[in-house]
């Protein structure tokens, strides 16, 4: 899972500031979440062809729920990597500080992400 663990979690820092990057990634889950956000992408621009169509709002609305629900699973699988992963190594290798840290990081992607 990219871009959730820094350093000061167990990430580390790409050379010239390229942002976090992810403690452990599964390669699998990489690419099955890559497909998915192709597919996603595929339906956003589906969703644009219905809106200059002026296609009827209900069946544009059923559309904008499929892509939502699409990126709730990529977002579960990123979230379900970055607990296993990133944030049980910070937990597991932290100063009580690092692990503060990681625990209020956790509960602001569990928040934001049960919107």
């Amino acid at each position: 899972m990219a871009d959730h663990s820094s350093s000061e979690h167990g990430g580390s820092e790409t050379p010239g500031g390229g942002g976090r990057h992810a403690h452990g990634v599964d390669a699998e889950l990489k690419s099955s979440n890559l497909r998915r956000l192709r597919r996603i992408e595929g339906q956003i621009r589906g969703l644009q062809r219905m809106v200059e169509e002026d296609r009827y709002c209900p069946d544009i609305m059923i559309q904008i729920s499929a892509v939502q629900e699409a990126l709730r699973t990529v977002g579960r699988d990123l979230l379900r990597n970055h607990l296993k992963h990133c944030a049980s190594h910070a937990i597991s290798t932290g100063t009580p500080e690092q692990v503060n840290s990681v625990y209020d990081e956790l509960l602001e992607l569990i928040y934001k992400h049960s919107r």
